[in-house]
């Protein structure tokens, strides 16, 4: 399923829609080029969850930033920098990705052995200055749920 924001307020609108639909558990891989909209996408999730926006910025040296609002717990993490997976294994991901929380991934596809099998891929492309391409799918039975659920909540017709 694909979406097209005209706008970074466009994307952070459907961040904030897909963000009404997440439960703990969840996981969200984002990917995409460097400055294709990730954290932006994070920020607009946030806003869903209650945690202020501007609180939210690129984890990429922390590996990991934690907000916590009244939708619960955020795990944002940033993959770019990360060598190895015994890296992540020490950082304790998978004590993350199975807690309390939900958590979101900046380039997992740099390590995909280390994601959890129900998750949504989210793709960001650039398709102009403001615009994004935001291409979902769901991987396992939640990701599919998740993506069903993001169809609808979107009004995407199928096969789009």
């Amino acid at each position: 399923m694909e979406l097209v924001a005209h706008s970074p307020e466009e994307t952070m609108a459907i961040a904030a829609a897909v963000g009404e639909l997440l439960r703990p558990g969840d996981l969200l891989n984002l990917i995409g080029e460097l400055g294709a909209g990730k954290t932006l996408f994070v920020k607009g999730l946030a806003g869903a969850l209650g945690i202020a926006e501007d609180l939210v910025t690129s984890p990429t040296f922390s590996i990991v930033n934690e907000y916590e609002g009244g939708g619960g717990l955020l795990y944002h993490f940033d993959f770019y920098r990360i060598e190895d997976e015994l890296e992540l294994e020490n950082i304790g991901c998978q004590d993350y990705f199975y807690g309390t929380g939900i958590s979101v991934v900046e380039w997992g596809d740099l390590f995909p052995a280390q994601l959890p099998e129900e998750r949504l891929d989210i793709v960001l492309e650039k398709t102009g200055p403001r615009s994004r391409r935001l291409t979902f799918r769901g991987v396992g039975a939640r990701g599919r749920e998740l993506a069903a659920e993001i169809r609808r909540r979107l009004g995407v017709r199928s096969g789009d």
